[in-house]
C-alpha cells in the first residue's frame, strides 16, 4: 500500500494558497504516495491534483475531534504541519504519524521527530512552507502559487455572472473589484474616503468599481454607494462563490488579505495595499504588486492601530489607479 501522507494546511485562506507550491512540489517529490490535506480551507484545492484526500478541518475546536479521527483513519505514516501551533502537533501524534514535520516553534520541538528551525531572518511565506517539504525530499520547480479558476461553463461561474448581472454590472467594461474587509483587524482596512475616491477614479476611466467583503462590510458598502458610483456583492461573494467572482472581474484591489493571494492564484491582476504588515513576507505572488507608504510605525503587526492609521491613510487612490493600469498594460 503506497506511503499516506498528511499535510496540516493553514488556518487561514491566504496561508493556505501561499502553501500550494509546497503541496504541488510534495506531489511532484512522492509521485506513488497518498497524500492528504487537512484543514479550513481545504476544499479550495479540489481539482487541483494536489491532494488525493482533502479533510475539512474546521478551526473551531467543536469539530475538530470527528476532522481528526477522519485523518487518523487514513493511516499518515508523514505528517507535515504547516501551523505552528502546539495543537498540530499534538494532533499529528494523534493520527499516529511516524514523523512529524514542522518549525521547532511554542515549545513544541518535543512533539516533532523532524523539528526545523526557524529562519533567523524570516523569508516570505510561500519559501518557509517550502523548506518543511524540503525534508521529504520536495524541491520547488516554481514558487508562485497557481490555482485553475472554475471553467466558464461551470455552475459556480454561471452564479457568480448572474449575481454581477443583478448587482448592475455590465457584460462590457472593465470590472475592477474592491475588497472591503479584512479578518485580521481594523489595521487592515484601507479609509472608506479612499475606496471612494478610487471608486470615481476608476468611473471616470470607464471602468466599474465592484465591492466586495462579507456581511459585516455592508455598512462600509453602503457608506461608499451613498458618495460614489458603485455596485455590490458584499455579503454574496460567499466561499462556494468566491474563486468564480474573482475569476469574472478584470482586476481587483484589498488590502493584505487572503482574498489578494486567491485572486491572484487564479491569474486575476491584484493591488494589494500593506499598512500594518509586512509584503516581504505575505505579498501575493503573480500577476500583482503590493503598495505601501513609509511610515515610522510600519510594520507593526497590530490588529488595531493605536493612532490615526498613517500607513494605509497614505496611500493615495490616484496610486492604485496607475498601479491597476500598468498591471493592465
Amino acid at each position: 500500500m503506497p506511503e499516506a501522507v498528511i499535510v496540516r494546511l493553514p488556518n487561514w485562506l491566504g496561508d493556505t494558497v501561499m502553501a500550494v507550491p509546497a503541496l504541488r512540489a510534495l506531489r511532484a517529490a512522492l509521485p506513488e504516495a497518498r497524500i492528504g490535506a487537512a484543514g479550513p480551507w481545504a476544499s479550495l484545492l479540489g481539482g487541483q491534483g494536489l491532494a488525493d484526500v482533502l479533510v475539512a478541518y474546521p478551526r473551531e475546536w467543536s469539530g475538530r475531534l470527528r476532522a481528526a479521527d477522519a485523518v487518523r483513519d487514513l493511516g499518515p505514516s508523514i505528517a507535515v504541519l504547516l501551523p505552528n501551533s502546539i495543537e498540530a502537533a499534538l494532533a499529528a501524534l494523534y493520527w499516529r504519524a511516524r514523523r512529524r514535520i514542522g518549525f521547532a516553534t511554542d515549545g513544541r520541538r518535543w512533539l516533532l521527530s523532524d523539528p526545523v528551525p526557524l529562519p533567523p531572518r524570516r523569508r516570505h511565506q510561500v519559501d518557509e512552507y517550502l523548506m518543511l517539504v524540503e525534508r521529504l525530499g520536495a524541491t520547488a520547480a516554481e514558487r508562485e502559487p497557481r490555482l485553475s479558476a472554475p471553467p466558464q461553463d461551470s455552475e459556480e461561474r454561471r452564479r457568480a455572472r448572474a449575481a454581477l448581472a443583478e448587482a448592475g454590472v455590465p457584460s462590457s467594461g472593465r470590472r475592477i473589484g474592491i475588497h472591503l474587509g479584512a479578518a485580521f483587524g481594523p489595521s487592515k482596512l484601507w479609509p472608506v474616503e479612499r475606496v471612494v475616491e478610487l471608486c470615481r477614479l476608476v468611473r471616470g476611466r470607464g471602468g466599474v468599481p465592484v465591492l466586495l467583503g462579507a456581511p459585516e462590510d455592508a455598512d462600509t458598502a453602503e457608506a461608499v454607494i451613498a458618495a460614489a458610483p458603485a455596485a455590490s456583492l458584499v455579503g454574496r461573494d460567499d466561499r462556494s462563490l468566491l474563486s468564480a467572482v474573482l475569476a469574472e472581474i478584470d482586476a481587483l484591489v484589498c488590502g493584505d488579505t487572503g482574498v489578494a493571494h486567491l485572486a491572484a492564484a487564479l491569474g486575476t491582476p491584484v493591488v494589494a495595499l500593506f499598512g500594518p504588515t509586512d509584503p516581504r513576507l505575505t505579498a501575493p505572488r503573480g500577476r500583482a504588486a503590493a503598495l505601501s507608504v513609509t511610515t515610522p510605525c510600519a510594520p507593526c503587526f497590530y490588529r488595531v492601530c493605536p493612532i490615526d492609521h498613517p500607513c494605509m491613510r497614505g496611500i493615495a487612490a490616484e496610486d492604485v489607479a496607475a498601479q491597476l493600469e500598468e498591471l493592465a498594460a
